[in-house]
């Protein structure tokens, strides 16, 4: 049995911890109070994130700000339409930017995880390609299920369908990511 560092077991738990805490918040509470939970402990990771490591991951950011101002417009209009657009909006603007960059040839994926990698530009443009078309499929899906399913239902497609398919696409781009790495004593010329 692999032993994991109990630090990557505490980031794995915290990054995770919106997304139990909107299923169970739905489960005990319904779906308003749902979306407020996970906007909390949304925030509530990001600023241990911040203490741990003085940075703010724009990814992250953005999702945060986009997921409480459509819970704020959901409270404020009592309408569950903007909780349940929510992922539609955020992997339709990811999708768009990401697509319409290489369209501009530029790979925007370089533009958010530049400082964290260190990859060929080859790499970046195919990550951004892939990302950028996994971001329309959740968008679609996203649009699909809510449009034609039960509140429960897209609650579990939330859960314990888009959410696994992201860490499952994330790791198969693993070995991508892995032979695009460039030394970080290289010079940055491509």
């Amino acid at each position: 049995m692999a032993s994991y560092p109990p630090m990557k077991l505490v980031s794995f738990f915290l990054e995770i911890l919106p997304l139990a805490g909107f299923f169970l918040g739905y489960e005990f509470y319904g779906l308003f109070v749902a979306a407020v939970i996970s906007v909390v402990l949304g925030a509530l990771v990001m600023a241990l994130n911040w203490i741990q490591t003085r940075r703010l991951a724009r990814f992250a950011l953005f999702s945060l700000l986009l997921s409480g101002g459509m819970t704020l417009a959901a409270l404020y209009f009592n309408a569950a339409i903007f909780i349940k657009i929510q992922p539609t909006l955020f992997n339709g603007i990811f999708a768009t930017v990401l697509l319409g960059g290489l369209l501009l040839g530029r790979a925007m994926m370089r533009e958010f995880f530049g400082t964290q990698f260190q990859l060929n530009t080859a790499t970046w443009f195919l990550l951004s390609r892939r990302w950028g078309l996994f971001f329309l499929c959740l968008a679609i899906a996203n649009e699909i299920v809510w449009r034609n399913a039960s509140d429960a239902d897209w609650v579990a497609f939330k859960t314990f369908v888009a959410a696994p398919a992201s860490v499952l696409f994330m790791l198969a781009q693993l070995p991508l990511t892995l032979r695009g790495r460039i030394a970080a004593d290289a010079p940055k010329a491509d």
